[in-house]
Parts: structure tokens; C-alpha cells; sequence
């Protein structure tokens, strides 16, 4: 049984995909998972192999959703890309990491009008394994 936490989740990753497909992304990976830890999406986009981190907020209470996107969570990020790159024998592919971030809109009024907020941040960070 999943979590509300979850289920809010996984409602952001889907609104993150069909967003990022608007924008020309190929969505390549879901949830690409590995003992170093996870990658939300990796897809490409032209030539270029984009690993995406996806980060949504119910509310501004705790700041802007790719401020959660630490230098420690980069780092965990990289690891995991450098794995996949390695495994799939594309270490000599071009990469770059993006952010989706989403603030969800409060009233159920204003988000049937509105919906939510998504912002995709490109290059957002460096490659981290330090």
C-alpha cells in the first residue's frame, strides 16, 4: 500500500514526464534504481542524455522544491549517473543534469484553474562525486 507521500510522488514524476515531453525530452528511464541510489528520469533530449531529478511542493512552507536538490543529494545523483553511463557502455556520452520543479497550487479551486507551477531548471548542476 502506497503513502500519500508517495502517491503525491508519483503524481509529480507523471506531471513531470508528460511536461518534459512537450519539450522534446524522450523519456529513456523511469525511476532507474541502483544499490548507490536512484535517478527520478533519464531521457534525452537531441544528442544529449539528461538525468533528472524531480522535486514538488505542496505548499512554499519549506522553500522552493529545487532548493532540495543539495549539494549531498548531487553528489548521490552522479554516482548513480556515472553507474548507468558505465553499464550501459555510453561513458563517453554526452550528459547533463536537469531539475523539475513543481509547486503544487493549495485550493482545489485554484488548481482546476491553474494547476501546478513546473519549472524545468537545465544544467541545474555539476557533475558532484566529491
Amino acid at each position: 500500500m502506497t503513502t500519500r507521500s508517495q502517491q503525491f510522488g508519483e503524481k509529480s514524476e507523471s506531471v513531470a514526464v508528460n511536461c518534459l515531453k512537450k519539450q522534446g525530452y524522450r523519456i529513456i528511464e523511469l525511476n532507474y534504481r541502483t544499490k548507490l541510489g536512484e535517478i527520478d528520469i533519464i531521457a534525452k533530449q537531441g544528442e544529449t542524455l539528461v538525468f533528472i531529478e524531480v522535486k514538488a511542493r505542496k505548499s512554499s512552507r519549506f522553500g522552493r522544491p529545487e532548493l532540495a536538490v543539495t549539494p549531498k543529494k548531487q553528489r548521490k545523483i552522479s554516482m548513480v549517473a556515472l553507474y548507468y553511463l558505465k553499464s550501459t557502455k555510453q561513458s563517453n556520452a554526452k550528459a547533463r543534469f536537469d531539475v523539475v520543479a513543481i509547486n503544487s497550487v493549495n485550493s482545489a479551486k485554484a488548481k482546476a484553474k491553474e494547476g501546478p507551477s513546473i519549472k524545468i531548471i537545465k544544467n541545474a548542476f555539476e557533475l558532484a562525486y566529491k
